[in-house]
C-alpha cells in the first residue's frame, strides 16, 4: 500500500472505536484482522486475534499493510511492553501504522489560547506521561502517525447524559473539547488512506465549550434540571483548534455537541 484504501489491517485493541473503524475498512473491500484479549464479541467479518500483549505472543501475527493501535493506556503500566511485544510478533513492519492517543497530553496548559499540533505534549498526571510514552514508541518501532482524540461520545458513551439525569454536580467552568466516534473513525480511516498524512492530528469537533453549556443543553433536551456546580468549580481545561482535523475530512458529521448528542437523545 502506498496510497489508497489498505487491503489488510491490523487492528490492536478494537474497542469501540476500533469496530467502527473495521466495519468502513470491511465495507470498502477491506480485509480485517482484529486483536483482542477476548475476540469473540466482534464482527464476525473481522479475522479475530486472541492475544494479550502483556506477554510475548507464542505465534506470529499476519502480514498486513496498515494497523490501528487503539490500546488503553490502563492496558499496562507504561506501553513499552506491549508494543515491543506487538512489534516482535509482526512479520515485518506495515507500511501505514495510527495510534490513537489522547489530547490529555496537553493538560499542562491552560484556556487562555486554542492549542494546536504545533504545542509539544504537557502532561502532567501520570496517565498523560504514559501516553506521551506511547506515541515516543509507536513512531520508533512503526513510524506511527498520532491521532489525539479529545473527550469520545457517541452512542454507548452516555455518561454526561447520565449525569444530567441523575443531577450530579459538574465543574461547569472547566473548558472541554470532544469528538464523536463517528467523526473519529472516519479520521483514522482518513490517516490510513491520505497520501502525505500529518505526523500529529487532534481530533476535536468545531465547539470547545464550558462544560456547564453542554450540561444545560443536555438538560433542556431532557426537560431534566440544570445539574448543579461543583463546588470549587475552578474553570481548568484546555481549548483546541480543530482546523487541521477539518483540513483532512472536509465538514465533520457531528460538528458540535449539540448536533452529537441530539442524535443521541432523539434515536
Amino acid at each position: 500500500m502506498t496510497t489508497g484504501k489498505p487491503m489488510r489491517t491490523l487492528l490492536v485493541g478494537c474497542g469501540r472505536v476500533g469496530v467502527r473503524v473495521g466495519e468502513l475498512l470491511h465495507a470498502g473491500g477491506g480485509e480485517v484482522h482484529a486483536l483482542r484479549r477476548d475476540p469473540s464479541a466482534l464482527p464476525p467479518a473481522f479475522a479475530q486475534i486472541a492475544a494479550d500483549l502483556s506477554a510475548p505472543l507464542p505465534f506470529p501475527l499476519p502480514a498486513v499493510d496498515a494497523m490501528v493501535i487503539t490500546l488503553a493506556p490502563s492496558v499496562a503500566p507504561s506501553y513499552r511492553e506491549p508494543l515491543q511485544n506487538l512489534a516482535a510478533a509482526l512479520p515485518g513492519i506495515p507500511q501505514r501504522t495510527v495510534f490513537t492517543s489522547s489530547t490529555r497530553v496537553l493538560e499542562g496548559y491552560d484556556a487562555s489560547r486554542p492549542l494546536t499540533e504545533a504545542d509539544p505534549a504537557l502532561p502532567r498526571s501520570e496517565r498523560a506521561r504514559i501516553l506521551v510514552e506511547g506515541e515516543q514508541l509507536a513512531r520508533e518501532l512503526f513510524g506511527a502517525v498520532i491521532l489525539r482524540p479529545a473527550g469520545i461520545y457517541g452512542p454507548g458513551r452516555d455518561r454526561l447524559i447520565r449525569t444530567v439525569l441523575e443531577g450530579r454536580p459538574v465543574e461547569h467552568e472547566r473548558r472541554t473539547n470532544r469528538i464523536h466516534e463517528v467523526d473519529l473513525a472516519r479520521a483514522i480511516l482518513a490517516l490510513l488512506e491520505a497520501r502525505q498524512p500529518p505526523a500529529l492530528l487532534h481530533a476535536v469537533d468545531t465547539t470547545p465549550a464550558r462544560l456547564g453549556e453542554v450540561v444545560a443543553h443536555l438538560a433542556e433536551r431532557l426537560g431534566e434540571p440544570v445539574p448543579p456546580r461543583t463546588v470549587p468549580d475552578p474553570g481548568a481545561g484546555t481549548v483546541l483548534d480543530g482546523a487541521a482535523l477539518r483540513d483532512l475530512l472536509g465538514p465533520l458529521e457531528f460538528p458540535s455537541f449539540r448536533s452529537g448528542y441530539d442524535a443521541m437523545i432523539d434515536t
